[in-house]
């Protein structure tokens, strides 16, 4: 029997909006306009780059026929964008304690590849994953059920959780018939009530003891 954990990143594992907002602010101002706040930011997170930019160009005077262009630049700001992201508190510890209770760890997020694998080395968290799946690993993003299943497959694993803090994560675990585990101090933008839900938790302290009562034959 192979137990699994499988979680997404941004607003999950780590506190990155900061430095979404300054990529998204750079290209604004090499674009002449003005900065948005980390708030309005947030709102676009969640679903993929392609649709944060869809979602930037909406809130702003960008030039929707400028997309590919946009959409270049804003990840080669993002790529370098590592400064300013942070690890949520007792995350290592916790990441540490389930895979010495033999839990076998994922990712999966809609963050791509190259941005992924950037923060990834910044924050010297990637030695404790087995397995990830981007944004840009397969056809389709969450909430597609797809990248969660690969996760769990490609892991080898027979019992399994998902961590997410958004209604797009909970969307996908619902998709994929997966416990959902939701953390509720990341970049969400709709209140804890209104996203379905199995565990809720606000530290990382309580996650491995959700993980025994949770993690379900998949």
């Amino acid at each position: 029997m192979t137990r699994a954990v499988v979680f997404d990143l941004d607003g999950t594992l780590i506190d990155s909006l900061p430095d979404m907002t300054l990529s998204a602010n750079g290209l604004l101002a090499e674009n002449g306009l003005p900065a948005l706040q980390s708030s309005q930011v947030a709102g676009f997170v969640g679903s993929g780059v392609q649709v944060f930019m869809n979602r930037l160009i909406a809130a702003t005077a960008l030039e929707p026929s400028e997309y590919d262009a946009l959409l270049a630049r804003f990840m080669e700001l993002y790529i370098k964008a590592t400064d300013h992201t942070e690890v949520f508190p007792h995350v290592r510890d916790t990441l540490e304690h389930l895979r010495d209770a033999g839990y076998a760890l994922g990712l999966c997020t809609n963050k791509p590849t190259a941005p992924l694998a950037s923060i990834l080395e910044a924050l010297d968290l990637g030695k404790y994953f087995e397995v990830a799946v981007a944004g840009d690993t397969l056809a389709v993003r969450k909430p597609d059920p797809a990248p969660l299943k690969l996760a769990f497959q490609r892991l080898g694993a027979t019992e399994g959780l998902y961590v997410g803090d958004s209604d797009v994560d909970a969307e996908t675990a619902l998709a994929a018939d997966v416990p959902f585990a939701f953390f509720t101090e990341g970049i969400r933008t709709k209140p804890v009530a209104d996203i379905p839900h199995d565990a809720a938790f606000s530290d990382f302290c309580d996650l491995p003891e959700l993980c025994k009562t949770l993690c379900r034959s998949l």
